[in-house]
């Protein structure tokens, strides 16, 4: 008999979402608790970042993460699952489209990719960046002049649909436009046959957005320490700004999400998942 669907997935970015490297504790330990219980009702939950999967296991290491995640998309929107016996892998066939569609999109964008390059250039401070492994992007000194960068990259983006980027904070790194944490969120609930009602996203900066989206998870959070655009946002799509920072902010929004009150010291917090029965 085929292993029936998950009841619902819990998809977070991870830093400033799930950690707050400014916060003590930068995870709440609360938040594990949590999540073992979704899991134990049948639920999956999963780390959406730009990290790449080494540093991403590494962060959850690092932050005594110790309840592995069940899927992991790294690098904006690669997809991969752990083994019983083995090392994380590719999941579908989603990576290899996604690695054939960037290397395509950098040998046909090269004349694009040399008009940001030389706009970068007249910022003091800021570098264009062409990485080991194809990734290209951009570091700005501050947000204020990456977002001044960004208004020429808009520009010459206008009449190049396939081209898109993600921006967290001062960096940017460009990919395919069909390749995002929101695009990999969405292969993954039709791999799983989760439909987008049982789908939950949170995230708290600019490359979170296009997983922030009602079309692909109808249930959206960020926490309190995200980007005024961001909690604009999800104001906007009807979800759930948290008053508290990262993984705090996570028990708040689960909280809110599963009906279920929220202990003010987070000690021992019992959500009702009684829903995903």
């Amino acid at each position: 008999m085929p292993k029936p669907p998950p009841s619902l997935i819990l998809c977070f970015d991870f830093d400033g979402t799930l950690v707050n490297h400014e916060s003590d504790p930068q995870f709440h330990p609360a938040m594990a608790d949590v999540l073992r219980e979704f899991r134990r009702r049948g639920a999956v939950w999963v780390v959406n970042t730009g990290r790449s999967l080494s540093q991403t296991l590494a962060g959850l290491a690092q932050h005594n993460i110790f309840l592995l995640p069940d899927f992991i998309i790294a690098q904006e929107c690669e997809l991969y699952r752990p083994g019983f016996f083995r090392a994380w892998s590719d999941y579908g066939s989603w990576n290899r489209r996604a690695r054939k569609e960037h290397a395509h999109f950098v040998s046909k964008h090269q004349k694009f990719l040399h008009a940001v390059r030389e706009h970068v250039a007249t910022h003091p401070g800021a570098e264009f960046l062409l990485g080991d492994l194809g990734q290209v992007g951009v570091v700005a000194q501050d947000d204020v002049q990456l977002d001044e960068i960004c208004v020429v990259i808009d520009q010459l983006c206008a009449s190049q649909p396939d081209v898109g980027y993600h921006r967290n904070g001062r960096y940017l790194r460009f990919s395919h436009a069909d390749y995002s944490k929101g695009s990999a969120l969405r292969e993954l609930g039709r791999l799983l046959s989760v439909p987008r009602e049982r789908i939950f996203a949170a995230g708290d900066n600019y490359n979170d957005l296009s997983m922030l989206d009602p079309a692909i998870a109808a249930n959206l959070a960020c926490p309190g320490n995200a980007l005024d655009p961001i909690k604009e946002h999800i104001l906007a799509a009807g979800g759930f700004v948290a008053e508290r920072v990262a993984s705090e902010g996570m028990l708040e929004a689960l909280a809110h999400f599963f009906k279920s009150p929220l202990p003010v010291n987070f000690v021992q917090p019992q959500l009702d998942t009684d829903g995903l029965r």
